[in-house]
């Protein structure tokens, strides 16, 4: 048995974030062609503990459009987005 709740563990932030941090985190997570690999690999958040974040930072109605508008999306899940997409890049990030 480990000496510690495993189940609340998983849903941790792996550390504070700032605002500015936050906000990013949401932004990327509202844009339908950033994955959540992304996020983790920036911020080194896992995709539930970003549906914990916005569950956290938002609005309940804003949360709820936001799953409504996430799930089953394959553009948001590295492993399922369709061949022709391998990465995205923003259109405000320099050339």
């Amino acid at each position: 048995m480990l000496p510690f709740d495993a189940e609340n563990l998983k849903n941790e932030m792996p550390r504070n974030f700032e605002e500015d941090s936050i906000n990013r985190i949401i932004e990327m997570a509202w844009e339908d062609r950033t994955p959540f690999e992304a996020i983790e690999i920036q911020y080194g958040l896992k995709e539930n503990q970003v549906r914990d974040l916005m569950r956290r930072h938002m609005k309940r109605s804003s949360f709820q459009m936001w799953r409504k508008r996430v799930k089953g999306r394959t553009t948001k899940h590295q492993a399922i987005r369709p061949d022709g997409m391998k990465r995205f890049k923003s259109q405000n990030q320099k050339r």
